[in-house]
């Protein structure tokens, strides 16, 4: 297995069309088999007015397949904070960071594109 039961992950849900909503996830895996994930964490979609993702309140449970083309997954480190993780924009770039060991560039062609 290439996930295992404790490792913190960002996914990104890709879109089908331009009017799709940006949505991504940032959690723990709690399950993993050769075919899904369960995570726990939170949801982030991305709000147009403002141009940055916002945090879902409550944290949530999702199941992830892994056989399926739709998502992007990205491991952060172990000691990555959940609650913490926040979308900043540095340098006009959008990363997802948790403000300590875990930054990751969201887009490397800028953030409007």
């Amino acid at each position: 297995m290439l996930l295992d039961i404790g490792d913190k992950v960002h996914v990104i849900e890709r879109r089908m069309f331009d009017s799709d909503v940006r949505r991504h996830f940032f959690g723990v895996v709690e399950r993993v088999n050769s075919s899904a994930m369960r995570i726990s964490g939170y949801v982030f979609v991305y709000d147009s007015s403002s141009s940055t993702y916002v945090r879902g309140l409550e944290p949530r449970t999702r199941v992830i397949p892994l056989v399926a083309s739709g998502f992007v997954i990205n491991v952060a480190p172990q000691e990555t904070s959940v609650e913490d993780v926040q979308y900043v924009e540095q340098n006009e770039r959008l990363t997802v960071t948790d403000g300590g060991s875990f930054s990751l560039d969201i887009n490397e062609f800028g953030r409007r594109r």
